[in-house]
């Protein structure tokens, strides 16, 4: 559990850190708008189009062998990052550093809950283990700050060296090794899947910066489709797909991705612009601006722990429905607060932003995977962190040219955190179809056949309550129906002629 907890740390924290760096990139090495989008995408994308993959690679190879190749993968790379000459070098890397951490997320969180015994407890430790990923969504500015500003921003990469080394090799000597499932591989869909998300993020860094009609802008967009339709078809024709039918034909499970999707979508374009737009438009230190962040990513882990207790009480479609409602309207706030002259509006209205954050993350990704079977936990989860991904991916790429350029990046940022709130309330119409059937439904769908020709009810006792009636009822009549036996009301209604044929 400690090592999965490490890991969402290390995994998080990187998602964040970086952008504290951006402006000293643009200035160090001279990077331009769309290479800046790069060094935080080229680590999404990665990620995201590995993650589909890393599932089935989790449920097949174990939990172990994933959780210990994509640390060693993470490490080396993040190595690669700091010691990086240009940007070409560490956006490579940083597509590297991105597939290790999707092996990582997926092993991780199957090695945090497999030992619970119940869902009630499961839900505990993913609380505990976004909670981890929090604490580094939250540390990710405050110490990507003080690292540029204490040294440079090779020192951000270097600090997951400095992690990593020692976590591998406790990881090697203290994991037990998990059972492995006899799940194969679907390469196909995974190389597919691949083209498929690179095509398009590709596409929409580009376009703004390139033209929509540039060679390269075409050729991605192709891909794009070519990925689309070759995906499609290798999860028609494969036995074993990377996205199995028990994932995306549950209408819960879709509506949550789609929620984490745009949950992302927001919330990593709202860390990428606010990080521009205070060093950039605001002339802050990236000290200052890292520490402008904390209200917003410090109450993400206090959120996450809260989590659990609150969806117990009131029900994890509940609590959905109500986190996005309020976080779309401080959305609006932070883009209001933003125009003051002053800093504290601000920090006031990224406070409850962070909550609410804090409190989905980990509902969204119970939500996931308790609604499949457990031998699917490693792929629902897989998936699931796949959408997110592509979200924010996508959020980086929309909202760096809604940005604009840095004589209007206050005026781009209320532009882009009004976009944010939009994605987060059509994030919230999504919560109805997060919600369970009704227990009516689920009662009719199990009700066997021959209840439907038993003819009407008995009329009901004044005073009766109906809805418990019509259980007792149901259940009277299920019951004595399947053992071909009619009630004694229902014998004095059909006649001992149809009551002696009925037996």
């Amino acid at each position: 559990m400690a090592l999965a907890l490490i890991a969402a740390f290390m995994v998080f924290v990187d998602g964040t850190i970086v952008n504290l760096t951006l402006a000293q990139l643009a200035s160090h090495l001279h990077a331009s708008r769309s290479e800046l989008e790069w060094a935080v995408n080229a680590y999404t994308l990665s990620f995201a189009a590995v993650m589909l993959g890393a599932g089935a690679i989790t449920d097949t190879l174990g939990a172990k062998q994933a959780f210990v190749t994509g640390l060693l993968v993470f490490t080396a790379s993040s190595a690669v990052c700091a010691a990086a000459g240009s940007m070409p070098v560490l956006n490579i890397a940083r597509l590297v550093q991105g597939a290790g951490s999707a092996l990582l997320l997926p092993s991780a969180l199957v090695l945090a809950t497999m030992s619970a015994p119940d869902e009630q407890a499961r839900h505990r430790l993913v609380g505990w283990w976004a909670a981890a990923g929090g604490i580094g969504m939250a540390a990710g500015p405050l110490l990507g700050g003080a690292l540029v500003a204490l040294a440079n921003w090779r020192a951000v990469f270097a600090v997951n060296v400095v992690i990593g080394v020692p976590a591998v090799l406790w990881s090697i000597h203290s994991i037990p090794v998990a059972s492995r499932s006899s799940r194969r591989l679907d390469v196909a869909g995974m190389g597919s899947a691949t083209v498929l998300i690179g095509g398009l993020v590709f596409t929409l860094i580009e376009a703004p910066a390139q033209g929509w009609l540039s060679p390269a802008v075409i050729t991605a967009a192709a891909l794009t489709v070519s990925g689309l339709v070759g995906f499609v078809w290798a999860e028609r024709s494969t036995r074993a797909p990377v996205l199995p039918p028990g994932i995306y034909s549950d209408r819960r499970f879709v509506a949550t991705a789609a929620q984490g999707a745009l949950f992302n979508f927001a919330f990593y374009g709202l860390l990428f612009a606010m990080s521009l737009m205070l060093q950039q438009g605001r002339g802050l230190s990236a000290l200052v601006s890292g520490l402008l962040f904390l209200p917003l990513t410090g109450l993400i882990s206090i959120g996450s722990i809260r989590a659990a207790p609150l969806a117990q009480r009131i029900g994890r479609a509940a609590l959905l429905g109500t986190g996005q409602a309020v976080l779309a309207t401080t959305f609006l706030a932070v883009a209001w607060a933003s125009t003051a002259s002053a800093l504290w509006p601000l920090v006031l209205a990224l406070v409850p932003a962070g909550f609410c954050s804090g409190l989905l993350v980990p509902t969204m990704t119970s939500q996931s995977i308790a609604v499949v079977e457990p031998a699917l936990h490693g792929a629902a989860s897989a998936m699931f962190n796949t959408s997110r991904q592509i979200g924010a991916a996508i959020g980086v790429a929309t909202f760096g040219p809604l940005l604009g350029t840095a004589h209007s990046l206050r005026a781009g940022f209320v532009t882009c955190v009004v976009v944010g709130a939009a994605a987060t309330a059509v994030a919230f119409s999504l919560t109805v179809l997060t919600r369970p059937a009704t227990s009516a439904a689920r009662s009719r769908s199990r009700c066997p056949s021959p209840v439907h020709h038993l003819g009407p009810m008995t009329p009901r006792t004044p005073g009766t309550n109906t809805l418990a009636w019509d259980s007792r009822e149901t259940r009277t009549r299920t019951r004595v129906a399947t053992r071909g036996e009619w009630s004694a009301p229902t014998r004095r209604r059909l006649g001992p002629a149809a009551a002696s044929a009925a037996q």
